[in-house]
């Protein structure tokens, strides 16, 4: 199917709709919960293959880690279809029903949701999900009231924390409402290559280091209503860098290499931290891992029980930048074309759906349909009207609709009270996002 063919089944699917309108492409959702779930062929995700250019004869397949066994407890074995069970991150879907989709396709391959808001993890826990993990601290006393109370009715909602401030805060919480916390250490895995502070990854944990793992890990196993549930450890280096698309072959390879050199440095830190924690009596449940851009490499390594993968549903263009993803473009956005400025340029009305994240180019939504078109440097993607340029042709006409991509999976949701799914040219359904269900989660 061309471009044009693409276009004109949008525009016959949304003729009815009033713009700005979100929808997702049935076709290519359901072939990226293929790719995820091992079940279409082709690329793997997160490819290590070297670009051209690179030192090709790198080991691809790295190392083995000290034959680790996984922790007792662990949900360690590979199904059928060759991977470990799968964490769904809610923040890049942010609609009930979507995620109801996706735990439809392979209910066995799933073990729970990673939520990034206390109340949105109780909501989801309202929805009937069960196993949730809150991926992201909190000390806000009604917060940890709310999910200790949920686990008390009978919920299973586990929370990250890297401070003592952190299981304090949980601990006074818990005793307050009587109810009790499971809590998961992260564990930073940022690349030091000199050593000391200066590090390649996100700022996150504070905690490099087994030992101090441990530590914490007995200081939440002694407090009461309190439970050490697991780790979490995430290359966040690896599969949240792009590696092609730059536009210079030298920074891309650049960015691989760094990317393929990382790797065994993460695979010891995690092994070394499970076994830390089980020699000393604590043996983690739970040890999460991996992300959408590394996916596949972190299905083999023995210390991780579950994978995390959110972005790849509805595959923002953002992964575009990936080599060897097989994803399809899923997610979209339609405006309409207002204004006619001048030859070769329309305006489209609304359009300035940034991403979150360092500002710059990459965060702007991208006009795909037609082909042809782009932002302009001076105006970008503006809040209620978005000029483009025809680099060839002629620009659409007033009443045409261009079709965008933004830039991430789930932050499109807070801007939608509703996803229209098509299937070829039709609306085959319509569900609300959280923000159509009058939820918002900031």
């Amino acid at each position: 199917m061309t471009e044009r063919d693409d276009h004109a089944r949008y525009s016959r699917a949304l003729a009815a709709d009033s713009t700005p309108a979100a929808f997702v492409d049935l076709d290519g959702f359901e072939h990226n919960l293929r790719v995820v779930f091992g079940e279409e062929s082709g690329p793997v995700i997160g490819g290590m293959n070297p670009p051209a250019g690179a030192i090709a004869s790198l080991n691809a397949s790295g190392p083995v880690i000290g034959g680790m066994n996984p922790p007792a407890g662990a949900i360690a074995s590979l199904n059928a279809s060759g991977g470990k069970p799968l964490r769904i991150a809610s923040k890049s879907v942010r609609s009930i029903p979507l995620l109801e989709r996706i735990q439809r396709h392979a209910p066995g391959r799933i073990t729970g949701l990673m939520a990034y808001s206390a109340k949105e993890a109780a909501f989801l826990v309202e929805r009937g999900f069960s196993d949730v993990l809150l991926a992201y601290p909190t000390l806000h006393g009604p917060d940890l009231e709310l999910l200790a109370r949920k686990n008390r009715e009978g919920a299973k909602i586990s929370l990250v924390v890297d401070a003592p401030e952190h299981v304090e805060a949980a601990a006074k919480a818990s005793a307050r409402v009587e109810g009790a916390l499971p809590l998961v250490i992260e564990l930073d895995l940022s690349l030091r290559p000199l050593g000391g502070d200066l590090a390649i990854g996100a700022l996150r944990s504070p905690l490099h280091h087994s030992a101090a793992v441990v530590e914490l890990a007995r200081r939440i196993a002694d407090t009461p209503r309190l439970s050490f549930h697991g780790l979490m450890a995430y290359e966040a280096h690896v599969a949240g860098m792009t590696d092609q698309g730059s536009g210079s072959r030298a920074m891309d390879t650049a960015k691989w290499l760094l990317k393929r050199a990382s790797r065994r440095p993460l695979e010891e830190a995690r092994a070394e931290a499970v076994h830390a924690l089980t020699q000393a009596g604590l043996p983690p449940l739970l040890v999460n891992g991996g992300g959408t851009g590394s996916l596949r490499w972190c299905q083999s390594e023995a210390a991780l029980t579950e994978l995390t993968v959110g972005s790849a549903f509805l595959a923002g263009h953002l992964f575009d930048g990936y080599r060897e993803l097989s994803f399809r473009p899923a997610l979209h956005f339609a405006l309409e074309v207002v204004r006619s400025p001048r030859p070769g340029v329309c305006t489209v009305r609304g359009g300035g759906f940034i991403a979150s994240g360092e500002s710059g180019p990459s965060r702007a939504p991208v006009p795909v349909l037609p082909s042809g078109l782009r932002l302009t440097k001076i105006e970008g993607a503006g809040e209620v009207q978005t000029p483009l340029v025809a680099e060839r042709g002629s620009a659409p006409g007033l009443g045409s609709l261009v079709f965008f991509r933004p830039a991430k999976s789930g932050e499109l949701a807070e801007r939608f009270e509703e996803y229209a799914l098509i299937r070829g040219d039709r609306v085959e359904e319509r569900v609300r996002t959280y923000r159509g269900e009058g939820r918002c989660f900031p």
